[in-house]
């Protein structure tokens, strides 16, 4: 993998296979850094992090990079699978000694905001379509409204 840093020598082998295969992924679209981060959610140096595996990526990014090189639903899946892996073993920031504050949970959570072209529909797209409905159904009781004042303005 030519321009890449070397992976960490002591990376569990779900996160270095799971990395690897991102970044042949990355290297398939011929992206940069700058140009996925363009047309991502997600910044240059994320991308810079999560391709030499200092930081787990959240599921959405690796979702966006599947779609971005064109990948078939069910390559994409098999990503994500590895994603799922990966993150369940990838290394934990070590505890300061004796810091009780720190969580006992991992720091990394998968990444909640999202851009609004990955976002979930929250109730099967029915509210989407319900709000063009009214809107249309306000703009035709405007229109005979502006005909019956028309009407007796004339009559």
């Amino acid at each position: 993998m030519g321009g890449w840093q070397p992976l960490p020598d002591d990376l569990p082998p779900e996160v270095r296979h799971f990395v690897e295969q991102l970044r042949l992924l990355k290297d398939r679209t011929g992206l940069s850094l700058v140009a996925l981060g363009a047309r991502t959610a997600y910044s240059k140096s994320s991308w810079h992090r999560y391709l030499n595996a200092t930081q787990p990526p959240p599921r959405q990014a690796v979702a966006a990079l599947c779609r971005i090189a064109g990948l078939a639903e069910a390559d994409a899946e098999r990503y994500v699978v590895r994603w799922e892996l990966a993150v369940q073993a990838w290394p934990r920031p070590a505890k300061p000694a004796g810091d009780q504050s720190a969580p006992e949970s991992p720091e990394y959570e998968d990444d909640p905001t999202l851009p609004w072209w990955d976002a979930p529909e929250e109730d099967g797209g029915r509210r989407a379509g319900g709000l063009v409905l009214l809107y249309c159904a306000l703009l035709l009781v405007l229109m005979l409204l502006i005909l019956l004042v028309a009407a007796v303005a004339l009559g």
